[in-house]
C-alpha cells in the first residue's frame, strides 16, 4: 500500500529547501525537533480540506477499516466524539428531532465536554440494579425500552470501555435503526479489533459513525485517531465530516501524528494482522493460565487484561505497585481492579516478565467485597449551564447536595459517579471516599 504522507515528508526533508515557513526550528538537528514536522505547505495537503496525500492516506485507511469515509485526527478521539454529536445536531436540525442523545453510562468525560459545547442533553442508559451502578452492560433491549419512551437524534455506545467490558453492537445497531436513530460508538480502545479473525469493528458491526484512537493499540503516535462513517449511515455524515472536525479542531495539525496514522496503513496492509492475532492469542493464554492459579478478571475485550484481585487477597492498587516494583506499569488501577494493555508490539520477553511477575505474586486470604452502593443522582440542571457556571473545588467530603460543575467525576474510569449538572448525594460522597476522590468542582451558589 503507498504511504503518500509519509513520502512527501521524506522528499522534503531531504530535498534542502529553505524553510521561510512555520515552524520555527526549520528542521535543524540541534533543535531536537524532526525535520518532518511541517505545517501546511504547497503538497502537504490540508486536513479538513483534504483533496491531495492526505485524502489519499484516508481513502488507504476507509478500505482497511471497511467504511465509507475515513477522517484523520491529530487530536484523539476526543475530537472525533465532539464531530460526531455534531453531525447528529445538524441532521436533527434538519429532521425537527430534540438535541438529545442516549447513552451508555459508562461514557468517556469527553461525551460530557461536547454536550455543553453543543448544548445536548442526556438520558443515560443504566445497568440493571442488581449489577450495581459502578457496572454498565449495555444490551439491545435496554436500548429498545428507552427508544420507545421518547424521540432521541442518536444513541451513544462506548465499547470497549476502560474496564474491557464490550456491547452487543450488531443487535444494539439493529435496534437503533429499526427506530431511525443512528448509532455513534466510541470505540477509541478498539481500533485493533477490524483485524481480528472475527471482524468485531463497531462499523462492521452496524454503528453509523465511529472513532479510533489509532494510538491506543496501533503502532501510531498519541493523538492519532480516526473518524470512521458507515458506507450505510445518512449521506450528510460524510458530507459534512471535515466540517464537523474543522469546527473543534487545531489548525496547525501534527504532520508527524498524520505520518503515523499513513505509516500504519502500509502496516495494517502487511503483516500487523497477524501480529495484532498473536497477542491476542498471548492474552487469552494468560488469562487461561491466571484463572488456573485462582485469579479472577472481568470484561470481554480481546485485548486487554483485566484484573479483579481482591478474591486473591490484594486491591488493584496493591497489584499495580507490585507489578511496578517489577518494571511493569499497568494502565489503570483502583482498589477492585488492575488494567493491563499489551498490544501487537509487546514483545515475547515481555509477556514472559508480566506472566512471571503475576504468577510469582502468592494468594492470600480474600478481601470482602464492599463497594458502595449508588443510587442514580438526580439531573439538576443541563450539562451546559453546569459547566458554563461559575465554579468552586471544595472537598468532596462537603459535596452533598451540591451539584457537580465537573464533566464527572468516574469510578471507576469506565462509569461515572456523578456527571455535570447532577446533584452529589450521600452515597456519591461514600463512593468518592472509597475511591480517594478528595475534591471536586461544583457549580457556585449564590
Amino acid at each position: 500500500m503507498k504511504t503518500p504522507v509519509c513520502d512527501f515528508l521524506r522528499e522534503y526533508s531531504a530535498s534542502g529547501t529553505v524553510r521561510m515557513h512555520m515552524p520555527g526550528h526549520k528542521g535543524r538537528p540541534e533543535t531536537g525537533c524532526d525535520a518532518r514536522d511541517l505545517t501546511e505547505i504547497e503538497g502537504a495537503d490540508e486536513l479538513y480540506r483534504a483533496r491531495g496525500i492526505i485524502r489519499e492516506s484516508e481513502e488507504n485507511a476507509a478500505a482497511l477499516f471497511g467504511s465509507g469515509r475515513t477522517v484523520y485526527s491529530a487530536e484523539g478521539s476526543s475530537l472525533c466524539i465532539r464531530a460526531m454529536l455534531y453531525l447528529a445536531c445538524l441532521r436533527a436540525e434538519e429532521k425537527k428531532i430534540p438535541r438529545r442523545i442516549l447513552a451508555g453510562r459508562n461514557a468517556h468525560k469527553t461525551l460530557m465536554t461536547a454536550a455543553a459545547l453543543l448544548d445536548i442533553d442526556i438520558d443515560w442508559v443504566y445497568p440493571e440494579e442488581e449489577e450495581g451502578l459502578l457496572s454498565c452492560r449495555l444490551t439491545a433491549e435496554k436500548i429498545s425500552r428507552k427508544l420507545n419512551e421518547k424521540a432521541y437524534m442518536a444513541a451513544y455506545i462506548t465499547t470497549p470501555d476502560y474496564l474491557g467490558q464490550m456491547s452487543p453492537v450488531r443487535v444494539i445497531a439493529e435496534a437503533c435503526h429499526a427506530k431511525g436513530v443512528p448509532l455513534l460508538a466510541d470505540n477509541a480502545h478498539g481500533a485493533y479489533l477490524r483485524f481480528l479473525e472475527e471482524d468485531r469493528h463497531p462499523i462492521t458491526e452496524g454503528a453509523d459513525l465511529c472513532c479510533d484512537s489509532a494510538h491506543k493499540t496501533l503502532p501510531c503516535l498519541t493523538g492519532a485517531a480516526y473518524l470512521h462513517i458507515s458506507g450505510a449511515a445518512p449521506a450528510s455524515f460524510a458530507a459534512d465530516a471535515e466540517r464537523a472536525m474543522a469546527l473543534f479542531a487545531s489548525t496547525s495539525p501534527s504532520y508527524l501524528i498524520l505520518e503515523s496514522l499513513d505509516r500504519a496503513n502500509a502496516m495494517l496492509a502487511g503483516m500487523l494482522p497477524g501480529k495484532i492475532r498473536t497477542a491476542a492469542a498471548r492474552t487469552a493464554a494468560l488469562r487461561e493460565t491466571l484463572s488456573a492459579q485462582g485469579w479472577e478478571t472481568a470484561g470481554d475485550e480481546t485485548m486487554k487484561l483485566t484484573l479483579c484481585p481482591k478474591p486473591y487477597g490484594y486491591t488493584g492498587t496493591e497489584i499495580a505497585e507490585i507489578l511496578r516494583r517489577s518494571g511493569i506499569e499497568c494502565e489503570y488501577a483502583d482498589p477492585d481492579h488492575t488494567v493491563l494493555m499489551p498490544s501487537a508490539e509487546t514483545g515475547e520477553e515481555e509477556w514472559n516478565r508480566v506472566r512471571a511477575a503475576i504468577g510469582g505474586i502468592p494468594r492470600r486470604k480474600a478481601i470482602p467485597e464492599d463497594i458502595p452502593v449508588l443510587r442514580p443522582p438526580e439531573k439538576a440542571m443541563s450539562i451546559r449551564q453546569a459547566m458554563l457556571s461559575p465554579a468552586e473545588r471544595i472537598p468532596a467530603e462537603l459535596a452533598s447536595g451540591r451539584i457537580m460543575a465537573d464533566p464527572c467525576v468516574g469510578c471507576p474510569p469506565a462509569v461515572p459517579a456523578v456527571a455535570a449538572g447532577e446533584r452529589i448525594g450521600e452515597d456519591a460522597v461514600r463512593v468518592f471516599r472509597y475511591y480517594g476522590i478528595r475534591e471536586c468542582a461544583v457549580v457556585r451558589e449564590e
